[in-house]
């Protein structure tokens, strides 16, 4: 297999597929019209699988097999596993996005949860709530501190 060759390419002759799966190629067939497995097609119609394909055949058998599955209840259990692997990823971007969200809150809260303190020569400076500014500004009562609550 080529290095550039995606999981996802469907390469894969049915007769190819089934073997690398350990099925007959009726069965695989039989499959594709059940919807458990869906082959791509070429321009002339005939079925290509990639190699996730074929471990979802495999995955079939094993279900049908060794577990005695039916195969209404390997298409739900296929289904769910779908399902299941969507909202995996969908609650993953949206973690991300909270995790955005709650970045974007913290850098707000860092500048308009400061409090800011004016030196007698203009500068200003930044405080941490509840810090004095420090004792050379203080002198003679003349620093400015600049406070505003929280709405």
């Amino acid at each position: 297999m080529s290095p550039s060759l995606s999981r996802n390419e469907p390469v894969f002759s049915v007769s190819i597929a089934a073997q690398m799966a350990g099925m007959h190629a009726q069965t695989v067939r039989q499959y594709d019209r059940l919807g458990l497995v869906v082959a791509s097609r070429t321009k002339g119609g005939g079925r290509r699988y990639s190699l996730n394909d074929v471990e979802a055949l495999q995955e079939i058998q094993q279900l049908s097999q060794e577990e005695g599955i039916n195969l209404a209840g390997i298409s739900r259990i296929l289904k769910l596993e779908h399902e299941v692997k969507r909202l995996r990823r969908e609650n993953g971007r949206l973690k991300s996005a909270l995790d955005r969200l709650k970045t974007m809150l913290l850098e707000k809260e860092a500048v308009e949860g400061r409090v800011f303190a004016a030196t007698q020569d203009g500068s200003i400076i930044a405080l941490s709530r509840g810090e004095r500014p420090p004792a050379d500004t203080r002198r003679s009562g003349s620093a400015l501190v600049i406070w505003r609550p929280r709405q």
